[in-house]
């Protein structure tokens, strides 16, 4: 990799530096008469956020990989850039799970491969239906195996199917150090006030739910609840799912907004990006990425600066007025 890729492959210092920014204009862009005024660097460190229940500090955005089922040589190597590039860049999170085909494979092979697990922030999930633990249990003993580890990082019941006869195991895999954290995971809202009654009642780590500028439902109940009780969140879908659509696809050829310059971003991804994990209860959005060029994009992201309150309601309002229905 060269250019950009060299900054990543150097590594980067984490740094959580925020800045509140002035009103959000409602305008739409015109062709911008400042397209050289500075940029943050790529060297410029990479935001990050704590896990609440540890302190542990991790790079805002980490890699969603379903997309990590390679079917040819070069499509292998564009995964292999992208984990190698991640935790160059100071960056960690690497979300996966079992549904995912070959995912876990070769996720495993690929951080073997390379030699950066110990650099990596493995988050897998687990299922037990109709309530057999005999089935969770034999799926996070293969997932490591896939993985190529001894440690997972973070197992999250999915879509929370199982939870009351998975808890125990896993807290009790936690006391044996081979989980380090536990989570939940839901993208169905009818799911949400089952979520936050576990949030309020079990001493989770990490929830990971869907959220995005076109999709706020979780602010509702989800994320206050896990601000309140101190629980990480990992975020899907940043850039739109089932519920919202790809928000690509509505915003269309359009340009961003003029005052887009004061969140020092050049791209709709990055906008997104920054409107999700400027939440205060966010610990890490995961977009899919499967190229280095993705990668690229979406860390900048994480650097200049980020929304408060104010400008986040801002953003909401121009969104809706401009591109919600």
């Amino acid at each position: 990799m060269t250019g950009r890729r060299d900054v990543i492959k150097a590594g980067l210092a984490t740094l959580a530096a925020t800045q509140a920014l002035p009103a959000w204009s409602a305008e739409k862009s015109k062709e911008k008469k400042d397209k050289d005024k500075p940029r943050p660097p790529p060297s410029a460190p990479l935001m990050t956020k704590a896990v609440p229940s540890t302190g542990e500090r991790l790079a805002a955005i980490g890699v969603g990989t379903n997309n990590y089922s390679p079917t040819t040589v070069d499509e292998r190597a564009a995964r292999r850039e992208v984990l190698a590039g991640l935790t160059a860049a100071g960056a960690s999170v690497i979300d996966t799970a079992p549904a995912y085909r070959q995912s876990e494979q070769v996720i495993g092979e690929l951080l073997s491969d390379i030699g950066n697990r110990k650099q990596a922030f493995i988050a897998t999930k687990v299922t037990a239906r109709d309530g057999n633990l005999a089935e969770g249990v034999a799926m996070i003993e293969e997932s490591m195996r896939r993985l190529r580890t001894d440690v997972l990082d973070l197992v999250q019941i999915h879509s929370l199917r199982g939870v009351d006869v998975l808890f125990p195991h896993l807290f009790d895999l936690k006391r044996k150090g081979r989980i380090r954290y536990v989570g939940i995971t839901t993208s169905d809202i009818g799911q949400h006030d089952a979520m936050v009654e576990l949030i309020n009642t079990q001493p989770l780590d990490f929830i990971q739910v869907d959220y995005s500028l076109g999709n706020r439902a979780a602010a509702d109940k989800v994320l206050p609840a896990a601000l309140a009780k101190r629980v990480g969140v990992l975020i899907n879908t940043p850039f739109g799912g089932r519920r919202d659509g790809n928000l690509f696809s509505r915003v269309g050829g359009r340009d961003l907004p003029e005052s887009a310059e004061q969140l020092e971003v050049s791209s709709w991804g990055q906008l997104f990006l920054k409107y999700v994990v400027s939440h205060p209860a966010v610990t890490a959005a995961i977009p899919g990425m499967t190229r280095v060029s993705h990668l690229e994009e979406n860390l900048a992201a994480l650097r200049g600066r980020m929304p408060d309150a104010a400008m986040r309601a801002r953003i909401e309002k121009y969104w809706d007025q401009n591109f919600d229905g």
